[in-house]
């Protein structure tokens, strides 16, 4: 079993009020992301997922309450302050977010350009490594998105969200679209990714098979608060909402087919 995170958080929201008119999505929020661990972020529809995400990361700022990154109160900051904590994350937005009229080295070679002032030979070998790691065949580097299957343009959108190098990985519906073969592969890209980089990863889904296959905890959201623990914890809740989305036929098929996935590897000789 994985050892428990150290409890210093990585990420730390308190207090998150988000409102867009008379609406109020979020009210009185608070979250705390760990080092080293892998976070679903779950809710219905209109519960604000990607808003949290696109409010952790500086897309939307929130009416009140506070958002600290590596430490550092990200609301407070300069621009110039900010720019150098965001170098230290990396984004895969829904369906990839590519640009339609660069390759997909191109593509990855765009948040170097922001940051650094690199020779172009270095970035082309940093395009090609980011692609290796995204599971991507190195011909790919030269085509552009529409030439790509939908399970391609994540790989790529997810090489170029690894392009610095980031400790924190914010993904924001990444199986969206692919079917169940191709988000079982993500997902285990996703699990070999930060086991062997060290990321640490915020990830919004809907895709209750991804709860159980990588995630260390789980953020549910609900009544425009948040409720986190481990997949234990959070089957025990019994918020109705919560109690109809892990308890529902496709919750119980996602527990049985990890816990064959666990006898399995139990019973591997291997």
């Amino acid at each position: 079993m994985k050892p428990a995170p150290p409890q210093q958080p990585i990420i730390s929201v308190r207090g998150l009020v988000n409102r867009f008119g008379a609406e109020t999505v979020h009210d009185g929020l608070d979250l705390e992301v760990y080092a080293g661990e892998v976070l679903g972020v779950v809710g219905g529809s209109g519960t604000g997922k990607s808003v949290l995400l696109r409010t952790i990361i500086g897309l939307n700022r929130p009416a009140e309450g506070t958002i600290e990154v590596f430490g550092t109160d990200l609301l407070a900051l300069a621009e110039s302050e900010r720019r150098e904590i965001e170098k230290r994350w990396g984004v895969l937005f829904q369906e990839g977010a590519l640009f339609s009229s660069l390759t997909v080295a191109q593509n990855i070679e765009v948040p170097l350009k922001e940051f650094y002032d690199l020779p172009r030979g270095l970035m082309d070998e940093i395009a090609a490594l980011k692609i290796g790691l995204a599971g991507l065949p190195g011909d790919a580097a030269a085509k552009f998105p529409a030439q790509l299957s939908g399970g391609m343009r994540k790989r790529a959108g997810l090489a170029r969200a690894l392009a610095l190098d980031p400790e924190i990985l914010f993904l924001d519906e990444p199986t969206s679209g692919l079917d169940a073969i191709a988000a079982a592969e993500f997902d285990q890209l996703i699990r070999d990714l930060q086991q062997s980089l060290g990321l640490t990863v915020f990830m919004v889904t809907h895709d209750i098979d991804s709860l159980f296959a990588v995630c260390d905890r789980v953020a549910v959201l609900v009544d425009k608060k948040i409720r986190v623990g481990t997949l234990d914890q959070i089957l025990r809740d019994d918020h109705p909402w919560i109690r109809n989305y892990f308890h529902g036929p496709r919750g119980r098929a996602a527990s049985a087919a990890q816990a064959g996935a666990a006898r399995l590897a139990l019973s591997d000789p291997a």
